[in-house]
Protein backbone atom coordinates (compact mmCIF):
# COMPACT_ATOMS: atom_id res chain seq x y z
CA UNK A 1 0.00 0.00 0.00
CA UNK A 2 1.68 3.28 -0.96
CA UNK A 3 0.98 6.33 1.21
CA UNK A 4 2.46 9.73 0.03
CA UNK A 5 4.93 11.20 3.19
CA UNK A 6 2.25 14.13 3.66
CA UNK A 7 -0.11 11.22 5.50
CA UNK A 8 3.25 9.71 6.71
CA UNK A 9 3.48 9.89 10.50
CA UNK A 10 6.17 7.55 11.28
CA UNK A 11 7.68 4.68 9.68
CA UNK A 12 9.36 2.08 12.04
CA UNK A 13 12.79 1.22 10.27
CA UNK A 14 14.31 -0.91 13.10
CA UNK A 15 11.13 -3.63 11.89
CA UNK A 16 12.93 -3.70 8.50
CA UNK A 17 16.14 -4.52 9.64
CA UNK A 18 16.15 -6.72 12.40
CA UNK A 19 13.12 -9.16 10.82
CA UNK A 20 12.06 -10.48 7.88
CA UNK A 21 8.65 -9.48 7.43
CA UNK A 22 5.62 -11.36 5.90
CA UNK A 23 2.17 -10.22 5.58
CA UNK A 24 0.96 -7.01 6.25
CA UNK A 25 -2.28 -5.62 7.83
CA UNK A 26 -3.94 -2.31 7.94
CA UNK A 27 -5.42 -1.55 11.31
CA UNK A 28 -7.21 1.21 13.38
CA UNK A 29 -6.76 2.10 16.85
CA UNK A 30 -8.17 3.53 19.64
CA UNK A 31 -6.52 6.77 20.99
CA UNK A 32 -7.25 9.51 23.41
CA UNK A 33 -7.64 13.16 22.22
CA UNK A 34 -4.17 14.00 23.25
CA UNK A 35 -2.42 11.22 21.90
CA UNK A 36 -4.17 12.34 18.40
CA UNK A 37 -3.12 15.71 18.86
CA UNK A 38 0.75 14.50 20.08
CA UNK A 39 0.12 12.85 16.54
CA UNK A 40 -0.07 15.60 14.22
CA UNK A 41 3.31 16.92 15.76
CA UNK A 42 4.69 13.82 15.19
CA UNK A 43 6.03 12.96 18.80
CA UNK A 44 6.01 9.21 18.77
CA UNK A 45 8.41 6.56 19.45
CA UNK A 46 7.85 2.85 17.97
CA UNK A 47 10.93 1.14 17.78
CA UNK A 48 10.38 -1.36 20.48
CA UNK A 49 6.65 -1.55 19.75
CA UNK A 50 5.09 -5.25 19.07
CA UNK A 51 1.44 -6.47 19.10
CA UNK A 52 -0.02 -9.94 21.38
CA UNK A 53 -3.69 -10.72 21.70
CA UNK A 54 -5.40 -10.88 24.78
CA UNK A 55 -8.81 -12.37 24.84
CA UNK A 56 -9.43 -12.66 20.83
CA UNK A 57 -8.46 -8.55 20.73
CA UNK A 58 -5.02 -7.31 19.45
CA UNK A 59 -3.45 -4.95 21.86
CA UNK A 60 -0.78 -2.91 20.77
CA UNK A 61 2.51 -2.74 23.19
CA UNK A 62 5.59 -0.23 23.21
CA UNK A 63 4.44 2.66 21.45
CA UNK A 64 5.41 5.99 23.36
CA UNK A 65 3.31 8.77 22.37
CA UNK A 66 4.90 12.27 24.07
CA UNK A 67 2.11 14.37 25.76
CA UNK A 68 2.22 17.62 24.03
CA UNK A 69 3.45 20.72 26.05
CA UNK A 70 -0.85 21.67 26.93
CA UNK A 71 -0.73 18.69 28.99
CA UNK A 72 2.27 18.84 30.99
CA UNK A 73 0.90 18.88 34.32
CA UNK A 74 -1.61 16.30 34.02
CA UNK A 75 -1.14 12.58 34.73
CA UNK A 76 -1.08 11.13 31.39
CA UNK A 77 0.56 7.52 30.54
CA UNK A 78 2.83 7.77 27.07
CA UNK A 79 3.41 3.98 27.22
CA UNK A 80 0.35 2.70 27.66
CA UNK A 81 -1.66 0.02 25.45
CA UNK A 82 -3.57 0.63 22.82
CA UNK A 83 -6.35 -1.56 21.37
CA UNK A 84 -6.12 -2.29 17.44
CA UNK A 85 -9.21 -2.55 15.10
CA UNK A 86 -8.79 -5.26 13.21
CA UNK A 87 -11.81 -7.58 11.73
CA UNK A 88 -12.23 -11.21 13.43
CA UNK A 89 -10.79 -13.08 10.76
CA UNK A 90 -8.07 -11.27 11.24
CA UNK A 91 -6.98 -11.06 14.85
CA UNK A 92 -7.75 -15.37 14.29
CA UNK A 93 -5.36 -15.21 11.49
CA UNK A 94 -2.92 -13.62 13.29
CA UNK A 95 -3.03 -15.59 16.29
CA UNK A 96 -2.91 -19.10 14.18
CA UNK A 97 0.64 -17.26 12.37
CA UNK A 98 1.94 -15.99 16.24
CA UNK A 99 1.43 -19.78 17.52
CA UNK A 100 2.09 -21.85 14.49
CA UNK A 101 5.18 -20.27 12.65
CA UNK A 102 6.43 -18.74 15.94
CA UNK A 103 6.16 -15.23 14.48
CA UNK A 104 6.17 -11.68 15.97
CA UNK A 105 3.72 -9.26 15.13
CA UNK A 106 4.80 -5.86 14.57
CA UNK A 107 3.98 -2.24 13.85
CA UNK A 108 5.87 -1.27 10.66
CA UNK A 109 4.15 2.25 9.79
CA UNK A 110 1.97 4.53 11.37
CA UNK A 111 -0.40 7.28 8.73
CA UNK A 112 -3.51 9.74 8.33
CA UNK A 113 -6.51 7.99 6.38
CA UNK A 114 -9.37 10.10 5.73
CA UNK A 115 -9.00 11.49 9.30
CA UNK A 116 -8.46 8.72 10.66
CA UNK A 117 -5.24 7.36 12.17
CA UNK A 118 -4.16 3.87 10.83
CA UNK A 119 -1.62 1.50 11.45
CA UNK A 120 0.33 -1.23 9.55
CA UNK A 121 1.04 -4.46 11.10
CA UNK A 122 3.26 -7.30 9.82
CA UNK A 123 4.39 -10.28 11.16
CA UNK A 124 7.69 -10.70 10.54
CA UNK A 125 10.65 -13.67 11.52
CA UNK A 126 13.69 -12.69 13.43
CA UNK A 127 16.93 -12.11 11.62
CA UNK A 128 19.89 -13.28 12.99
CA UNK A 129 23.24 -11.36 13.17
CA UNK A 130 24.71 -12.86 10.11
CA UNK A 131 21.47 -12.12 7.90
CA UNK A 132 21.59 -8.82 9.15
CA UNK A 133 25.62 -8.30 8.44
CA UNK A 134 24.38 -10.16 4.82
CA UNK A 135 21.87 -7.33 4.19
CA UNK A 136 24.33 -4.62 5.03
CA UNK A 137 26.59 -6.32 2.22
CA UNK A 138 23.94 -6.23 -0.32
CA UNK A 139 22.70 -2.78 -0.09
CA UNK A 140 26.47 -1.34 -0.10
CA UNK A 141 27.05 -3.48 -3.15
CA UNK A 142 24.00 -2.37 -4.67
CA UNK A 143 25.27 1.39 -3.78
CA UNK A 144 28.68 1.21 -4.95
CA UNK A 145 27.35 -0.28 -8.49
CA UNK A 146 25.07 2.24 -9.18
CA UNK A 147 28.49 4.81 -8.14
CA UNK A 148 30.38 3.13 -11.19
CA UNK A 149 27.43 2.95 -13.34
CA UNK A 150 27.09 6.50 -13.06
CA UNK A 151 30.35 7.29 -13.77
CA UNK A 152 31.18 4.91 -16.47
CA UNK A 153 28.48 6.95 -18.15
CA UNK A 154 29.79 10.14 -17.82
CA UNK A 155 33.34 8.87 -18.92
CA UNK A 156 31.33 7.55 -22.32
CA UNK A 157 30.03 11.15 -23.20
Amino acid sequence: MSKDNSSLIVRNKTAARNYTLGESYQAGMVLEGWEVKSLREKKIDVKNSYVTFKKDEAWLFGVKIDPPSSLKNFDVDPIRTRKLLLKKKEIAQLQKLKGEKNLTIIMTSMYWKDNLIKCDISTGKGKKIRDQRQDIKKRDWERNQGRILKNSSKTNR
